[in-house]
C-alpha cells in the first residue's frame, strides 16, 4: 500500500507536513519522501525506511527544508514524490496506485514519442514516473490528470504540487480515500488565515488542528491554493471503495465514507459471535487489527476478552516489513510474548483480520499450544480470500497460489487450472465445496475449529450501500 499527505498555507507548513506524513507510516514500509515549495524553488528528501522509522530518517531534513506548500508520502514500493520538469512547468507528484496495464501504457508512450524512463532496481519502472508521463501527454494539467485516471487499469489516487497550487485527485472508482482538512490560523500581526491539507487518512490531520472539510468523490479533481479549494472535475456516481480498508489496513482511529474503522470491527466481531456455537474460556485478537474484532465478539457473546500474548513493539519492526518471507515469519514469531497464566489449560478463541498464506497464524497457534493452550478456535474477521486483489497493493503475493485457499482448492480439485464456475462455489458459504475447503484449511493449519466471517455479515458491518464496496478478493466480482 502507501499513503500521502499535503498541505497549503500562508506560513511554513513543514511541521504539519512532517507529522501528517508520519501518521501514514502504517501503510508503507520501504520508502518515504517530502517535497516543499517556498515560492521560488522545490526542495525534496527521499529515504529508505525499511530499517528506521520515518521520523528518525527525516528529522534533519525538516530542520533544513522550508515552504508554504508541500506533499509527502509513505510508499511500499517506488521512491517518491518525484519532481518533474515538463511543458506544464515543474511539478512534484506522488501516487497511491496499482497499475495492471503498466506495460501497455509504457509501450503507448514510446509509440507517442516519449523517449525514456529511469529503471529502478530489478528493472521495473517507477509507477509515479509513469503517471507523470501520462499526464504530460495533454495540453493542461487538469486534462492530463483526468487522462491518467481514465487510462489506468487498477487504481490511482494522486497529489500534484505546482507553484500555483496543490492538485489532488481520487481514483475513478474511489478505491482509496482522499480527504481534505481545514484550519483557522490566528495571528495578531498578520491576521486570521486558513490552511488546508489533503490526506489518505482523516485522523492524520486531527491532531494538527484541522477539521474535516470534505471527502473527494470517485474521479474528483480539486486544486488547493492559499485562497481555498476549487473543484475542477466533479465526482462520478460509481464507487468501489476497498472493504479491506476497514477490516485490515485502515488505522483504528480512521473513518472512510463516514464509517469508523474501530466501530466496523466491533460490528464484525459481533456478527461472528451471533453465528458461533463454541464456548471457549476466553476471546483474544491477533494484534493489532484482530483486537477490535475480538472485543466486538466478546461484547456480543459475553465470553471474557483477554490478551494472552503481547506484541513487543519498542524495537521489533512490523511483521510484514522484511521483504524475504522467511524473515517476515521469523519476526512475527519473535514479536509475540506469551502471558502464560492466560494461556495454560485454556480453551481460546482467536480472531485475526484475515488468513492470506496461513503461515503466521499457524505459527501463532502452535505458539499457543506450546504455552499450554487446550484448544485454539480461529475466527477470521473476513471471508476466505479466494482471489488476489487486482486493485490495491496490500500484499506482496506474486501469485494467487500464494493464497492458502487457492492451494487447498487445487489440492481438492487435483489441478491449479480451476474454472471461475468452480471458484464461485468455493467462495459461497452455503455450498459443500466451501465446507470442504474450510475443513482442509483447518486441518492444514492445526486449528481446533475454523469459521470465517460471512461476506453478507461483513458488508452489513460496514453499513453503507454494498454497491459502493469492492468485494473482488472474496467473490471475484468486478
Amino acid at each position: 500500500m502507501g499513503g500521502f499527505f499535503g498541505c497549503v498555507g500562508r506560513e511554513n507548513c513543514l511541521f504539519d507536513l512532517f507529522f501528517g506524513t508520519d501518521y501514514h507510516s502504517h501503510l508503507g514500509t520501504r520508502r518515504a519522501g517530502l517535497v516543499t515549495y517556498d515560492g521560488k524553488d522545490f526542495d525534496r528528501a527521499i529515504h529508505n525506511i525499511e530499517n528506521s522509522p520515518f521520523r528518525t530518517k527525516f528529522d534533519k531534513d525538516v530542520q533544513d527544508m522550508d515552504g508554504y506548500m508541500g506533499i509527502g508520502c509513505i510508499s511500499d514500493y517506488e521512491p517518491q514524490p518525484l519532481i518533474v520538469r515538463s511543458h506544464h512547468g515543474t511539478f512534484a507528484i506522488t501516487t497511491v496506485s496499482k497499475i495492471n496495464n503498466k506495460q501497455q501504457l509504457i509501450e503507448d508512450l514510446f509509440s507517442a514519442g516519449n523517449s525514456h524512463f529511469l529503471e529502478m532496481s530489478g528493472g521495473d519502472i517507477n509507477s509515479t514516473e509513469l503517471v507523470a508521463a501520462i499526464i504530460n501527454q495533454k495540453e493542461n494539467l487538469i486534462e492530463g490528470i483526468k487522462y491518467a485516471l481514465d487510462s489506468v487499469d487498477g487504481s490511482l489516487s494522486l497529489l500534484l504540487l505546482t507553484p500555483k497550487g496543490l492538485f489532488c485527485a481520487r481514483d475513478s472508482y474511489g478505491r482509496t480515500p482522499v480527504v481534505l482538512g481545514k484550519k483557522l490560523n490566528t495571528d495578531e500581526e498578520t491576521g486570521d488565515s486558513e490552511s488546508y491539507c489533503v490526506s489518505f487518512e482523516d485522523f492524520a490531520f486531527q491532531k494538527l488542528g484541522y477539521e474535516t472539510y470534505k471527502e473527494l468523490g470517485p474521479g474528483e479533481i480539486d486544486v488547493i491554493t492559499q485562497e481555498g479549494v476549487r473543484t475542477l472535475v466533479t465526482p462520478g456516481d460509481k464507487m468501489k471503495i476497498c472493504t479491506f480498508l476497514w477490516v485490515y489496513y485502515g488505522y483504528p482511529s480512521s473513518s472512510y465514507e463516514g464509517i469508523s474503522v474501530e466501530k466496523m470491527r466491533y460490528n464484525c466481531g459481533a456478527c461472528l459471535a451471533k453465528r458461533d456455537n463454541v464456548k471457549p474460556d476466553i476471546v483474544a485478537g491477533v494484534p493489532d487489527s484482530g483486537t477490535a474484532h475480538a472485543i466486538g465478539y466478546s461484547n456480543e457473546s459475553g465470553i471474557p476478552f483477554s490478551r494472552p500474548f503481547i506484541k513487543y513493539t519498542p524495537t521489533w519492526s512490523r511483521s510484514f516489513m522484511p521483504t524475504i518471507q522467511s524473515k517476515r515469519n521469523m519476526i512475527a514469531k519473535m514479536k509475540l510474548i506469551a502471558v502464560n497464566d492466560l494461556i495454560k489449560d485454556k480453551s481460546m478463541l482467536l480472531i485475526d483480520d484475515s488468513i492470506v498464506r496461513g503461515t503466521q497464524l499457524r505459527e501463532t497457534t502452535e505458539f499457543l499450544y506450546d504455552n499450554g493452550a487446550k484448544e485454539v478456535h480461529i475466527r477470521p474477521a473476513c471471508p476466505p480470500l479466494v482471489y488476489a486483489c487486482k486493485y490495491l497493493n496490500f500484499s506482496r503475493s506474486n501469485s494467487e497460489m500464494d493464497l492458502i485457499t487457492r492451494r487447498v482448492i487445487a489440492k481438492l480439485e487435483g489441478t491449479t487450472d480451476v474454472s471461475e464456475e468452480i471458484l464461485s462455489k468455493y467462495a459461497n458459504p452455503d455450498t459443500p465445496e466451501y465446507e470442504k475447503m474450510v475443513e482442509e484449511i483447518r486441518k492444514e493449519l492445526h486449528f481446533t475449529t475454523l469459521r470465517f466471517n460471512r461476506l453478507d455479515d461483513m458488508l452489513e458491518s460496514v453499513g453503507i450501500d454494498t454497491d459502493k464496496l469492492c468485494t473482488y478478493c472474496w467473490d471475484g466480482k468486478e
